[in-house]
């Protein structure tokens, strides 16, 4: 495996050497133009379900929960392909999750940086 999964904001500037920059939100973020994000790659399809997401709605009371139903979306077939790919791009550079939402450490981007540290 990569040496480093790391995750932040996509607003945030981007450094140098951070890796691969995957955007990992369902949804595109809010007033950021695409040129400006530079991205490797937006990997939608490891996002959580429109479901989960709202269910969720950034609420950090219910991220024990969330993590949980999120990992289990991460394991059904409708993720494998994309959980693959994220799995062959970390094995092969450091790899830096992307995410809009203002709480990080509450996202799925955290989850799946944990998940993917785990999975060496």
């Amino acid at each position: 495996m990569a040496e480093q999964i790391t995750y932040r904001r996509v607003y945030e500037e981007t450094v140098p050497k951070e890796g691969k920059r995957v955007l990992v939100d369902r949804v595109w973020p809010r007033g950021m133009r695409k040129e400006d994000a530079h991205l490797d790659q937006w990997l939608r399809d490891v996002a959580p379900s429109s479901e989960l997401r709202k269910w969720y709605s950034h609420d950090p009371s219910r991220f024990t929960e969330f993590r949980r139903r999120y990992l289990a979306e991460l394991r059904d077939a409708g993720h494998r392909e994309a959980v693959e790919h994220l799995r062959d791009l970390a094995a092969h550079d450091k790899l830096m999750l992307l995410t809009a939402t203002k709480d990080v450490d509450h996202s799925q981007a955290a989850v799946l940086a944990e998940w993917l540290a785990k999975k060496r």
